[in-house]
């Protein structure tokens, strides 16, 4: 792998959420990026660009990968369950299909190219159903613990620990348990092709993380590190996309 230049800002696409919100004297369906994204991208030497959900043709997948080093997924409503072929259940929330497939299509574009990527909380399970993997709809059912304890917040009430596989790019984050803030009622549950759990809750063992060995650089995490400034993953992205591949 050829040296990076430490200077150099790669640009990095988040996939954005598609939502109603309120701006100005505005109040209508918009694609978002909150700025806690924008700020840990900038932080770690990225250059951050929105990818708006799109139905894309093959041509279109191919064009929006070939103008990111990196891609980012971030967090938002629950995955139509036919995108892992079930059918939903009571338990599944509101989905917008339009924004699965582009983030799907995304995913398995940049693996295909060898493109840093890295989901954060949706933005993992997104990463497991584009190779194959599959969710728990919601994890109480499935015999978990309550992982959503106060909607709508990523503050204190949030925080658990999660075990960390050695030799993962999660590694240098410490050796030991790392405390996280999680936020989610599904879940992983069949992990997809080629994916390696190296995080699980405590004492639960849901996983929390996995990474794809064999891409230069993928991981999926459930937390938000965009939150509390834990910084690492985002940062390794950005490192990961700065430098060229071989």
């Amino acid at each position: 792998m050829s040296a990076s230049d430490p200077h150099r800002r790669p640009p990095i696409g988040i996939c954005a959420a598609w939502d109603r919100a309120a701006w100005s004297f505005w109040d209508q369906e918009a694609a978002l990026v909150a700025g806690t994204y924008l700020d840990a991208v900038r932080r770690a030497g990225g250059l951050p660009l929105m990818l708006a959900p799109e139905p894309l043709s093959a041509a279109d997948v191919e064009a929006l990968v070939t103008r990111v080093e990196g891609l980012l997924l971030i967090g938002g409503a629950d995955l139509d369950p036919a995108s892992y072929g079930q059918a939903a259940t009571a338990r599944t929330e509101a989905t917008f299909p339009v924004r699965d497939e582009f983030e799907l299509a995304l995913v398995r574009a940049a693996f295909a190219r060898d493109l840093p990527v890295l989901g954060i909380c949706r933005g993992l399970q997104i990463m497991n159903v584009a190779t194959g993997g599959t969710l728990h709809q919601h994890l109480a059912d499935a015999g978990f613990a309550e992982h959503r304890a106060l909607p709508g917040s990523l503050g204190e009430p949030t925080l658990h620990q999660v075990a960390i596989e050695p030799e993962s790019l999660l590694t240098p984050a410490g050796p030991g348990p790392l405390t996280v803030n999680s936020h989610h009622h599904q879940g992983i549950d069949q992990v997809g092709d080629g994916g390696r759990p190296v995080a699980r809750s405590l004492p639960d063992d849901l996983v929390e993380a996995i990474e794809w060995p064999a891409q230069r650089h993928a991981l999926g995490v459930q937390w938000h590190p965009e939150a509390l400034e834990l910084d690492e993953t985002i940062t390794a992205l950005v490192a990961a996309a700065r430098t060229p591949a071989d």
